[in-house]
């Protein structure tokens, strides 16, 4: 655990202000859940991920989807990408969204792009991977809060991703989503 040096105290009703520049860097923004947990004397904070409290079941799917489209798949939180299988997983698994992302996320809609159709594929994370040529992107959508996102990308030459890979993507966000109904 790393200290900041910055003390706060608690109020009246027993809420206490998480500064700024910790939020800012940790990218907790109004209205995120966080989970508390305690250990002797110390309380600590945790940005809460529904989707990655189902671990296994969230790894579990993302290689299913692997293994039925045969493309690059991606489960990912408010944050960042969780999960990723397929070819090109390293250089996405764990890394954080793009801004670009965070948005498809807040309008809670699909988005598909096709490259070879003049599609504006966007950056997945904020290192703005190479080479994509294709994407599937669907929202994991539960009780009207957006959890993260199925995302299937395809780095071939003039890729083209289809209905039938937009219907196996919302399937997976529906299968995710029905976990928390």
């Amino acid at each position: 655990m790393k200290a900041t040096g910055i003390v706060r105290r608690i109020d009246e009703l027993g809420r206490v202000v998480i500064p700024k520049e910790i939020r800012r860097t940790l990218r907790i923004k109004e209205g995120d859940p966080l989970e508390i947990f305690t250990d002797r004397d110390e309380l600590m904070l945790k940005k809460y991920s529904p989707i990655a409290t189902l671990e296994r079941f969230s790894e579990a799917t993302a290689r299913s989807l692997n293994d039925l489209s045969g493309k690059l798949s991606l489960i990912c939180d408010t944050d960042g990408v969780l999960f990723a299988y397929g070819e090109g997983k390293k250089e996405l698994d764990g890394k954080t969204l793009s801004e670009e992302m965070e948005k498809i996320l807040k309008d809670r809609r699909s988005y598909v792009a096709n490259a070879s159709e003049g599609g504006d594929v966007l950056p997945i994370t904020s290192s703005k991977e190479e080479g994509v040529t294709a994407q599937v992107i669907v929202p994991i959508v539960s009780g009207g809060d957006c959890l993260g996102a199925v995302a299937v990308l395809d780095k071939s030459e003039g890729a083209k991703l289809d209905s039938a890979t937009l219907n196996l993507a919302r399937l997976t966000a529906d299968i995710l989503a029905n976990q928390f109904e």
